[in-house]
């Protein structure tokens, strides 16, 4: 195996960038959660996955396409994956599952993901600095 300071690792990809990923899907269920919750809709297991599933899907193709485990915590990783996330997650909730993107929706599903997938990578970055 490695050594203390190496981290540990499954399949290549550090733990690390497994939580990072796992923390980044969070993300995007919190924002689907409290979507769903000031809409005055349920929060159910079935309707939060078909509301996040495209934004999932955008975010995991974003960590493929930019090959986001090789910095995670990276402030421009954030970027990256906030852009690609909110852009293609609108692509395909539009055009694949047929549901609305009212430009009020763009609006705050940018902004909100923003916030989240970078907001996120900025207290790394503050500890890092130090």
């Amino acid at each position: 195996m490695g050594s203390s300071s190496t981290p540990a690792r499954a399949g290549g990809i550090s733990r690390a960038a497994g939580l990072r990923f796992l923390l980044d899907v969070s993300c995007v269920i919190i924002f689907v959660i409290v979507g769903r919750r000031n809409h005055g809709e349920t929060t159910d297991a079935e309707g939060t996955l078909r509301t996040a599933a495209p934004f999932l899907l955008a975010l995991v193709c974003a960590w493929l396409g930019s090959r986001a485990w090789r910095a995670p915590s990276a402030l421009a990783t954030g970027v990256v994956l906030w852009v690609a996330t909110a852009a293609v997650g609108l692509g395909i909730r539009r055009f694949v599952f047929d549901d609305g993107t009212a430009t009020p929706f763009v609006i705050v599903a940018t902004l909100v993901l923003g916030l989240l997938l970078v907001g996120t990578r900025l207290p790394k970055r503050r500890i890092v600095r130090r």
